[in-house]
């Protein structure tokens, strides 16, 4: 057996197939007899539950990412992009990060490519919105929201502040309100070191086009969650859609204008662009068509899962498994074996698991929680909120990094610095070499 596994992706699904696969074939894998490669432009997985948390200082941006090439000592990782699958090939086109594509052979190919945001055509989004997908994302968020704090203080212009100082979620289920509430809980707790800023001086809007925040959580939760946002001040505009922010002039379905300095857009995602390059089959939203063995519906030696997949829910007939991390790293179990099963020429099992419920933060000692029909909120449901998706995050290393942020956070006050120059790193040497050539 000289067998070449390919998975497309280092998330959830990439990650944890990847480690079972490490750990049920490490003979093979120490033989040669079995080689595994993750192909993924980044050489790291993003635990995303992790970060608003990130996002408003309470954990390191290092910690809520698990190194691959670290994790998965017996698998070639490949920095890059896939842009083309060619399954009746068994093949694929892999974009390097620098250098000419080529193409990579494989007998087993896993398509875990994940899921990026689904925007709308809205004249303005790319001038002031920003995602919130990647660790990226979410510390540019933050540099910006304390930045525009430290503009808004400096500011004699009543416009030039309050334009600064209004700030727009686009999207309310767990992306879009975790990290309102997040950010807005670093906000407000900033505001104590601004002379002439106070907590009722930072507009926080959450726009959603339905008419119920949370829907993973219950209608009764979520309409506790709804209560508990607007007592703290943050305007929520329910059966609402945002029409245009073209410059920063927000214009909102119900009528409402105002100018902001930034957006955040978490409403919805949908399946990698790969996944329409390829010649696998796709279903009627766009994914790859996969049966409940987590196989690729009509196509030998391949599998899939994850946001890019339509997984049936065997324990819900007609629907399908939703695209979340609970979800990704089960399947990637079940994904895991059923390979090995493959090679060995046994049998494949069905992924089987009832949905138990869900889990959101809502900043500092606050949350919202719905598991196996057991409500909680406030401080019970925040703690475990932390606990679960603590014990979901990979590697002992990072569990324990992860729990010295926390222990540290309740001694000292979290950081409220602003270091947006991050982003554009060069731009004072630019600056400099241009004062020294005048």
């Amino acid at each position: 057996m000289n067998k070449h596994i390919v998975i497309v992706g280092g998330g959830y699904v990439g990650l944890y197939t990847a480690l079972r696969l490490q750990r049920r074939l490490h003979r093979e894998l120490r033989a040669g007899e079995v080689r595994v490669t993750i192909i993924d432009p980044q050489s790291y997985m993003t635990y995303q539950p992790f970060l608003p948390e990130a996002a408003a200082g309470n954990l390191s941006p290092r910690h809520v990412v698990a190194p691959l090439r670290r994790i998965l000592p017996g698998v070639r990782i490949l920095n890059g992009t896939v842009t083309k699958v060619n399954h009746g090939e068994h093949t694929v086109t892999f974009q390097p990060a620098e250098g000419e594509a080529r193409e990579v052979a494989y007998d087993v190919i896993v398509m875990a490519a994940g899921s990026i945001s689904r925007t709308l055509p809205i004249p303005g989004l790319t001038d002031i919105g920003i995602g919130f997908k990647t660790v990226g994302e979410a510390i540019a968020l933050r540099n910006r929201v304390l930045h525009l704090l430290d503009v808004a203080e400096s500011t004699d212009d009543p416009e030039v502040r309050r334009r600064a100082l209004t700030f727009v979620v686009v999207g309310a289920g767990f992306a879009g309100v975790e990290a309102l509430a997040e950010l807005e809980d670093m906000a407000k707790d900033s505001t104590r070191y601004y002379r002439n800023i106070g907590p009722s001086d930072v507009r926080w809007v959450l726009v959603e086009a339905t008419n119920r925040v949370l829907p993973e959580v219950g209608p009764e939760m979520g309409r506790w969650t709804l209560e508990q946002l607007r007592e703290r001040g943050i305007e929520v505009k329910l059966d609402t859609r945002l029409e245009s922010c073209v410059g920063g002039h927000v214009v909102l379905s119900d009528g409402t204008e105002f100018d902001a300095e930034t957006l955040v857009w978490t409403a919805g995602v949908k399946p990698s662009p790969v996944v329409k390059d390829s010649d696998l089959p796709l279903d009627e939203r766009g994914r790859i068509k996969t049966t409940a063995m987590l196989t690729v519906a009509g196509a030998e030696g391949a599998f899939a899962a994850g946001d890019a997949a339509g997984v049936p829910d065997v324990t819900n007939p007609g629907q399908y498994c939703a695209p979340n991390a609970q979800h990704a790293v089960r399947q990637a179990r079940v994904l895991g074996d059923n390979i090995v099963r493959y090679l060995r020429g046994q049998q494949l099992v069905q992924y089987r698991h009832k949905y138990v419920g869900s889990v959101a933060g809502l900043g500092l000692h606050q949350g919202v929680a719905n598991v196996y029909g057991i409500k909680l909120r406030g401080f019970p449901a925040w703690f475990m909120h932390r606990t679960y998706h603590l014990s979901r995050v990979p590697t002992l290393n990072r569990k324990v990094r992860v729990v010295v942020d926390w222990t540290l956070a309740l001694f000292f006050k979290r950081e409220t610095i602003s270091l947006g120059e991050m982003e554009h790193p060069r731009e004072d040497f630019r600056a400099a070499v241009a004062t020294t050539h005048r």
